[in-house]
């Protein structure tokens, strides 16, 4: 049983880290494809992050892990709350539209992301320390 518990909490870390990556690399592609500006700095920043969170994902353990997880979570949901008020109501000034490059595709990654993350937090904080390797 704790080996099963083991696996699942590796494949949802795993999973967790190639969500960040992704969403951290559409908003590089972005960058590298024309989003400059202050915009463009925080595109960059973001991708960054998602990195350093990837890695944190895996190869972090205990309450390090924890945290990481937890981080990564509010990381995610940021990012789409960031969307979403660029595209309704306007964020720092800057507002966005449903048809610029890769909008739709970040959502939906997003939004599974925010959910895998959700499920990996969970299963961290409910497996035994021992077991969070």
């Amino acid at each position: 049983m704790a080996e099963t518990n083991q696996r699942v909490l590796w494949i949802m870390r795993i999973l967790s880290a190639v969500l960040l990556l992704v969403a951290g690399g559409i908003h590089l592609y972005l960058v590298f494809n024309g989003v400059g500006g202050i915009l463009g700095v925080a595109f960059t920043l973001n991708a960054v992050a998602a990195l350093v969170l990837a890695i944190a994902m895996l190869v972090l353990h205990g309450r390090l892990l924890q945290l990481a997880t937890v981080l990564s979570l509010l990381f995610l949901i940021a990012t789409l709350l960031a969307l979403v008020l660029a595209l309704t109501v306007g964020l720092f000034g800057i507002s966005q539209t449903w048809d610029f490059t890769l909008v739709p595709q970040t959502v939906i990654l997003e939004a599974i992301g925010i959910v895998v993350l959700a499920i990996t937090t969970a299963l961290v904080f409910r497996t035994p320390r021992t077991l969070n390797r």
